[in-house]
């Protein structure tokens, strides 16, 4: 059974930084694309950033380029969301997913339970 684990969601000023954590169980990580997704109330889930299995190509949606990094841990179960420059409008319940193509949230199969990030002075 395929399990995801997400962790570092919080509360932090505008400007500030925050690193999500995800750790997989019952799945090697390295063999599929793995993904952050996003779910603001009211709003459609968003595809964050993700990377692919093959050859660590990424995607970033436009309004989190230069300041989130996706990233695959040394351990092979893990990976990585760094979140800096956060601003209110990414106030919003963060998911990882894997095993999934491009950066849709419905194609991915394995999906985390969400963590919590609020952006708020």
């Amino acid at each position: 059974q395929v399990q995801l684990v997400e962790s570092g969601g919080g509360l932090v000023q505008p400007g500030g930084s925050l690193r999500l954590s995800c750790v997989a169980s019952g799945i090697t990580l390295d063999d599929y694309a793995i993904g952050w997704f996003r779910q603001a109330p009211g709003k459609e889930q968003q595809g964050v950033s993700c990377m692919s299995a093959s050859d660590g190509t990424t995607y970033y949606a436009d309004s989190v380029k230069g300041r989130f990094t996706i990233s695959r841990g040394n351990a092979k179960n893990t990976f990585y969301l760094q979140m800096n420059n956060l601003k209110p409008e990414d106030t919003a319940v963060y998911y990882c997913a894997a095993d999934g193509i491009r950066c849709l949230p419905r194609a991915y199969d394995h999906w985390g339970q969400g963590t919590q990030v609020t952006v708020s002075s």
